[in-house]
């Protein structure tokens, strides 16, 4: 029989990994890698100037046809948690693909201790988010390994939050951030810049949720009310975004920094080997334990 404080860690521990997936493929500080240019270059290296605007319709365009990437990122929220994130997502067909995300820092890695480690799988399917809970967990839990999380149960019984999260996990892509940035009204080009060797144009801008629906964003009128009640359901209120873009039209750097509801918030992530193979098998259901089945057994947690 599983302890109640094994199952409060392990579904805190699960719905931050989660987080840190969506995080980090839709949005720590700059790493140092890049050193400011002036010109006049636009998205693509052109020696024609663009708007900031027509560029980022570009950017949006072309990242979100790419459909996979290979994803880097570390992130930030509050005292709840620091944790680095690498592997392939894929966003063709809702979020799919395969994370390995380490726990760093904040109190999820000193639940994850308890469970003997600091690192576990992630895998993101169409209708449900795994993750892989380690052996303690699975000493606990009749052999089983993994949580699952069906997308339609955690919506329905974490309440908004959950409706919050099953939107962000079947809809988020890396140009969440490009879509934010032409929300916000308020882009600017910083200038042609370096990251990782790779040529790319730095855009920087800030998004004020309070003030999204008063500016011209570039959006329709649903994409615009729809982002800004996702960002009040997180909780946030202002939100700084940079963005590198190569001569591709791709993303290959993201960051953003913001303020939550439960303290400040920062994610860096690196975009790499666009259209990489993001498909993912769901784990063994023997192997497998029912985030809805937890809950009902743990209504507290």
């Amino acid at each position: 029989m599983m302890s109640s404080n094994v199952r409060r860690a392990t579904v805190s521990i699960a719905l931050a990994a989660a987080l840190a997936g969506v995080a980090a493929c839709s949005g720590s500080d700059s790493d140092g890698d890049s050193g400011k240019g002036g010109g006049d270059k636009g998205s693509g290296g052109s020696s024609t100037k663009v708007s900031p605007i027509a560029a980022l319709r570009s950017v949006d365009r072309t990242t979100d046809g790419a459909d996979s990437a290979r994803v880097e990122s570390s992130t930030t929220m509050g005292s709840m948690m620091s944790m680095k994130a690498d592997g392939v997502l894929g966003w063709a067909d809702g979020l799919t693909g395969n994370l390995t995300i380490t726990y760093t820092g904040g109190t999820m890695a000193d639940q994850m201790r308890q469970l003997g480690t600091t690192s576990m799988e992630a895998r993101y399917l169409p209708d449900a988010y795994y993750a892989k809970m380690g052996d303690k967990f699975a000493e606990q839990s009749g052999g089983k390994h993994w949580i699952m999380y069906a997308y339609d149960d955690l919506a329905e019984l974490a309440g908004g939050s959950g409706a919050y999260m099953k939107d962000q996990m079947q809809n988020t892509t890396p140009n969440q951030s490009v879509k934010l940035l032409l929300a916000s009204g308020d882009v600017q080009r910083v200038g042609a810049e370096k990251v990782r060797g790779e040529n790319t144009t730095h855009y920087s801008g800030t998004v004020d949720v309070a003030d999204l629906a008063s500016r011209s964003s570039n959006l329709s009128e649903e994409q615009l009310a729809d982002m800004k009640r996702q960002l009040q359901q997180a909780g946030v209120t202002t939100e700084t975004i940079d963005i590198w873009v190569n001569e591709d039209d791709l993303l290959v750097k993201k960051v953003e920094k913001g303020e939550l509801a439960t303290g400040p918030m920062s994610s860096t992530a690196y975009y790499s080997d666009y259209g990489a193979d993001a498909s993912v098998a769901e784990p063994p259901a023997s192997d497998t334990a029912d985030f809805k089945d937890l809950m009902a057994a743990q209504p507290s947690a």
